[in-house]
């Protein structure tokens, strides 16, 4: 959950450590590795970032980041390498 110290906020990551704003990938990323999507997915949902904030800073669309989200909460971040992509959306 969020906790709100006095100099930011911050979040559990993906791997447990807490993360703040200054943790998240830079804006205009062009390669996403898993680590980087479970983070903003975490962002979103510990409130560092809003839905739309995400998807304009990163230039993603709705369903890309619930797609990212329902991946992840179903297949782990294993389920968010590209190369995998087509096999767990078709299960």
């Amino acid at each position: 959950m969020a906790q709100q110290n006095a100099k930011t906020l911050s979040v559990k990551g993906p791997d447990g450590r807490p993360m703040t704003r200054e943790d998240l990938p830079p804006p205009g990323i062009s390669r996403w590795v898993t680590r980087r999507k479970a983070e903003v997915v975490a962002a979103v949902r510990g409130g560092l970032l809003s839905r739309s904030e995400a998807c304009e800073r990163y230039a993603l669309s709705e369903e890309e980041l619930n797609g990212w989200a329902q991946l992840l909460d179903e297949h782990g971040t294993k389920g968010l390498r590209a190369t995998r992509l087509q096999q767990y959306r078709a299960s």
